[in-house]
């Protein structure tokens, strides 16, 4: 059980700090469109991004989680 929490507890951390630099490098990239901005959009939101890279980032995330619950573990 306690490999079990270990590994839960790192994948968390790493996760949470995966969404909050991936925020902070697309609001630092943003570039508003300034052609489009006399023409009212009515609030709306374009969400984007591929499915698959978001994927491929959890299971990285959750592959260096494994490994540091495993390192952490051996050396407790």
């Amino acid at each position: 059980m306690k490999k079990y929490a270990v590994f839960i507890l790192s994948l968390a951390v790493l996760y949470i700090s995966y969404q909050i630099i991936s925020g902070l490098v697309l609001t630092a990239l943003y570039v508003p469109d300034l052609s489009m901005s006399s023409i009212s959009t009515g609030g709306e939101v374009a969400l984007g991004g591929s499915p698959a890279i978001h994927f491929l980032a959890i299971l990285l995330i959750a592959t260096i989680a494994y490994f540091l619950s495993q390192k952490m573990i051996k050396s407790a």
